[in-house]
């Protein structure tokens, strides 16, 4: 214990030059989704690789794919006798818009209270820095206590589209006993959590037209069709007004909550007056057979992300528009595969879409749903992690949302995946006003301190 004792002691010494590295990262706007910022992508991964460099990982990496790259490294210096552990990451972010929003420039971070504002502050550079900072902590007092690959990847916020085909083409370089996730949070600053399911991700784009160009509503109103209002009656078939689905054969491999999941859901912090001030709504909405906490995390979904049709302007425009689009993305949840939910939703419009319209369905992310075993080596060192710095053991959570990577290591590589971080529900992820709570911050460092010694005592997998 004495070189983790060490570690945790040099990590708390140094906090200013953890908080300084972090606010660099966030100084780069990688925002993977908008083309201007390519260079801003190319810099966030030369940041990453050089930090890696720095800490002596070898087999450092900026390794191309068809969109954004990947950065990988290694360390096998504790020998075979020791677990190896394959780090997962991200180094690219969301948009900010809307600006004006921000309390403060989204790529300035700014301290308020006990939390740091800026994009990507807690999704999830705050995190990464963690893992960085703990890495330095170990090395600098009787060095790792595992070995270690990296995967940190810059298109996770745009679906992670070419992390399959690239885990496929480097699983020889990808090999591990786990996973570790650091995509991954907390339920409250004293609640610690760790994840052991995650819901898919299927994401259309639908697209209708019905005339070659927009037309005066005065002269065809009434003797054509609407492409936006057929958009709004396909829209509105999807679902009822109970939340349930409509899709065909949407739920014929849903895999059912068992009376143990329900119980363990019910026992977390979570309840309707929790779920309503975090969202800032006066009433929750969903099948009506299940919890909040159950509709958020473990049944699928289908969710409208974005409307275009005619003119949006200010004032108006007599216009019968051409063309619409819908974007949509479902949830999915153990057993359902993305593309047979593809193909239910381009049956649905095969079934309803009517002739008066052409229509075409584009898919912009695939990711299957994650779950990993609660009885593990890894499961217990986060544990006893969790038990040495926040003083209680974590509590087991299911998330909403999707990190790609957890299925396809699990498909591809056979391997589970520990999600192990330290986010908070209300850090404004995906909004204005993103923030990282910074005493959370430097517990996580610690955390992964304590995460890796207690991972190396298990011996090789």
């Amino acid at each position: 214990m004495a070189g983790v004792n060490g570690a945790v002691q040099y990590a708390q010494a140094q906090q200013a030059e953890s908080l300084g590295q972090l606010e660099d990262l966030l100084r780069i706007p990688s925002v993977s989704t908008l083309p201007e910022n390519q260079p801003d992508i190319a810099r966030a991964a030369e940041w990453v690789a050089d930090c890696l460099k720095r800490l002596d990982f070898e087999r450092v990496e900026i390794l191309p794919t068809a969109r954004h790259p990947m950065v990988c490294g290694e360390w096998l210096g504790a020998g075979p006798d020791k677990p190896t552990v394959l780090v997962y990451g991200h180094y690219d972010v969301q948009p900010s818009d809307p600006d004006d929003l921000w309390n403060s420039p989204a790529f300035e971070p700014t301290i308020r209270g006990d939390n740091l504002f800026a994009r990507g502050a807690s999704d999830m550079k705050g995190q990464l820095v963690a893992f960085l900072r703990a890495t330095e902590a170990l090395k600098a007092n009787e060095g790792l206590p595992v070995n270690l690959r990296f995967l940190i990847e810059g298109e996770e916020e745009v679906g992670s589209p070419n992390m399959l085909p690239f885990v496929q083409q480097e699983r020889n370089r990808l090999q591990a006993d786990i996973c570790l996730n650091l995509d991954a949070g907390i339920l409250a600053p004293d609640v610690p959590a760790i994840t052991y399911t995650l819901r898919g991700l299927a994401y259309f784009e639908i697209r209708l037209e019905a005339a070659k160009g927009d037309q005066h509503s005065g002269t065809f109103g009434g003797a054509i069709d609407n492409p936006a209002q057929v958009l709004a009656h396909l829209i509105a078939g999807m679902k009822d007004r109970d939340g349930k689905i409509l899709l065909p054969s949407f739920y014929d491999k849903v895999r059912p909550l068992t009376p143990e999941d329900r119980a363990d859901l019910a026992q977390l912090p979570q309840n309707e007056a929790w779920w309503k001030e975090q969202a800032g709504v006066a009433h929750l909405f969903g099948e009506p057979e299940y919890t909040p906490t159950e509709r958020a995390t473990a049944r699928p979904t289908l969710e409208v992300n974005g409307l275009l049709s005619g003119f949006t302007g200010e004032g108006s425009k007599t216009v019968l528009p051409a063309r619409a689009m819908a974007k949509i993305s479902c949830r999915l949840v153990p057993d359902q595969d993305p593309a047979e939910i593809t193909e239910s939703m381009r049956q649905y419009l095969i079934d309803n879409a009517p002739n008066t319209v052409t229509w075409e369905l584009l898919t912009h992310a695939n990711a299957p749903p994650g779950i990993v075993e609660r009885e593990s080596p890894a499961i217990s060192a986060a544990q006893a992690a969790f038990e040495a710095v926040w003083g209680r053991s974590a509590v087991f959570s299911r998330q909403g949302g999707t990190v790609p990577v957890v299925g396809y290591v699990k498909q591809e590589l056979g391997m589970d995946s520990l999600l192990l971080g330290f986010g908070l529900p209300d850090d404004n992820l995906h909004a204005p006003n993103e923030k990282l709570h910074l005493p959370s911050f430097y517990r996580g460092i610690q955390v992964y301190i304590h995460f890796l010694d207690e991972y190396g005592r298990a011996g090789a997998g």
